[in-house]
């Protein structure tokens, strides 16, 4: 916020919130315009309270934010989209609990980041809508990745350098990715790559959603997608995922 504006308006999701005082939340907002924001929205646990029904996790809200001398204070705030399909099934919840995890994790608190916010704004509305809420669970992960720095390398060998070619490969997580057969069997930080995982994720890496959402997936593949997306995320943010342990779970 500029050091003259006293009140300024944005709009935000809502990541996190815990209570303050006995009638007031502090909630966390990742922001279109000042990032990930601390702030306080005043009397939000009376009874009554008309902001209340809009700092609800996950739900993109406007906002008119008023300067304070630690946290700013909401003055106004109205909700552009509650996401009703995630509040009423535990499974669409969960995995949006997962998407707001990730981002919460990769992004330092007022580092403003307008390709992040639109990507948790299109997740949101995906999860809400998609046939395949684990598919498109990993295409998030990777466009995340992406858009934080860490896309991983899935055209050419880490080691070598050398194309990839349409067979079985390896995968080096600490590397950052794919290694080619001929580096790969004797390279101790290299996991076996099947080719149908490779070119999945090969095309949820160069497709849009609405081409992604057509993909017909075997539980197999899946599986194998979900379970080096996790490695790979587990390592950039050295521990496990809460959200993650929670929908092995269900």
């Amino acid at each position: 916020m500029p050091a003259h504006d006293r009140i300024y308006r944005t709009e935000g999701v809502v990541l996190r919130r815990h209570d303050l005082g006995e009638a007031d939340r502090i909630v966390t907002l990742y922001t279109q315009d000042y990032g990930k924001r601390r702030v306080i929205a005043r009397g939000a646990r009376k009874p009554h309270s008309r902001k209340a029904g809009h700092v609800e996790l996950f739900t993109r809200v406007d906002v008119l934010l008023s300067a304070g001398s630690t946290l700013d204070v909401i003055s106004q705030v109205d909700t552009l989209d509650a996401y009703l399909p995630i509040r009423q099934n535990l499974v669409l919840g969960t995995y949006a609990g997962h998407f707001v995890e990730l981002l919460d994790a990769f992004t330092e608190d007022e580092d403003e980041n307008r390709s992040l916010y639109h990507l948790l704004v299109e997740g949101l509305r995906w999860i809400s809508e998609t046939t395949n809420p684990r598919r498109t669970a990993r295409y998030y992960e990777l466009h995340l990745l992406d858009l934080a720095g860490y896309r991983p390398q899935l055209n050419e060998c880490v080691l070598c350098g050398t194309l990839i070619q349409a067979e079985d490969q390896f995968y080096s997580v600490m590397d950052g990715g794919v290694v080619c057969p001929s580096c790969g069997q004797h390279y101790p930080r290299a996991q076996f790559l099947p080719l149908g995982v490779l070119k999945v994720l090969r095309y949820l890496q160069r497709s849009p959603f609405e081409a992604v959402e057509k993909l017909e997936l075997s539980d197999t593949v899946q599986r194998e997608c979900e379970r080096l997306m996790y490695a790979i995320l587990t390592h950039f943010l050295e521990r496990r995922l809460r959200s993650a342990d929670f929908l092995d779970r269900l």
